[in-house]
Order: C-alpha cells, then structure tokens, then sequence
C-alpha cells in the first residue's frame, strides 16, 4: 500500500517535535508531578513514572511519522568505507546507552518499579558513565541520531529540533537534581562534564 504525501511545510516537523518538548518538560517538572499529587494521592506515586513514559513514546510516533510522511529530500550519505566506522559508533552508542540506563535502574527509569511498589528511595548516581558525562543517555542518543549513514532534510529538522529539546531538558533536569540532592549534586556537577567528556 502506498503511502500518502502530506502537502505540508517541513517545518511543521521541528513545529510538532517543539510541541512535543514542552508537554514532556512541563510533565517531567516538579511543580507537575506535586499537582499530580495532590490530585491522585497514592496512586500517582506508584504509576505516574509508567504513565509518563508509555505516554512519551506514543506521542513521539506522530511526530516521526512526519518526517516519512512529509515530501523530503537526500543531503548526504556516509560513503564506504567510512559508513561502517559511523555505524559502528551507532551500535556501540546503543550499548553505552543500554548499559547505562541498566545501571540506574531499567525498571526504575520506565515506572515499572513504582507500580509494582518495588523503587527504593531515588538515589544520585555517579559511578560508571556518570563519573565521565553527567548525562550519557543524552550524549549517547544525540551520538545516534547525528550518525545516521542516510541524512535527509526531514532527518535533519527532526533531529536539530531534538538536540534543541534535549540541551533545554538537561538543564531543567539539572535544576530538578539540585533540588532533591542539594550539594552533593552541586558538587558532582563541579567536577563532572556536561555532556561531551573532558569539557566542563
């Protein structure tokens, strides 16, 4: 079955990943989560994680459909044999990425802990890729994206849009740290680079 063409703008596809961004950072920030709160009791503590997350990734399919669904065209491809290097970097990104969202906790991260009532108290973690970037799911992910062996114009609006929502994320997340760890994020945040290793 062939799909249709929408006659849109392709800027409706940062537009729409924009939208995205700012109803995930509103959800993801405190003064959302007490409302929530204060709204459900118990019952938001246990499942509004879960909730959240299955609610990022729906919501993510419109906005990627876009970049198939809207006319686009070819800017580059990675040519042999440097291709597979860059594809290389893309699976080992994957697994860094993996790695890490294991060592803080794969059920914690995606609610499943909260709804069985299984999460611990939340802990500041900073061993493993933590000690070499404060935020490796966000270095690894941009690392993919930017890698990719086949870059179109759609590709390229939808990952500048999310390189934009990932630096404004980490910095309101860093906010959110400081606020529930206090000094010992502060001090972790001294010592330890944003996002590219080696650079504070």
């Amino acid at each position: 079955m062939e799909i249709p063409n929408l006659s849109f703008s392709p800027w409706v596809i940062p537009a729409a990943a924009g939208i995205y961004g700012l109803i995930h950072s509103v959800m993801a920030s405190l003064p959302f989560k007490r409302l929530v709160n204060r709204i459900f009791g118990e019952m938001a503590n246990r499942y509004y994680r879960l909730f959240y997350s299955v609610f990022a990734i729906l919501t993510l399919l419109p906005v990627l459909a876009l970049t198939f669904l809207i006319p686009d065209q070819r800017l580059y491809t990675i040519p042999s044999p440097w291709v597979a290097f860059t594809v290389l970097v893309q699976l080992l990104s994957l697994a860094l990425l993996a790695y890490s969202v294991m060592k803080t906790g794969a059920m914690q991260f995606v609610g499943i802990s909260q709804a069985f009532g299984l999460a611990g108290k939340e802990r500041l973690y900073t061993g493993g890729l933590y000690r070499v970037v404060r935020h490796p799911l966000y270095t690894f992910s941009l690392l993919f994206i930017w890698l990719t062996p086949v870059m179109t114009r759609n590709l390229a609006l939808l990952y500048a849009a999310l390189t934009v929502y990932i630096l404004i994320g980490a910095i309101f997340e860093e906010r959110k740290l400081s606020q529930m760890f206090g000094k010992d994020y502060q001090h972790y945040r001294a010592r330890t680079p944003f996002i590219i290793p080696f650079i504070l």
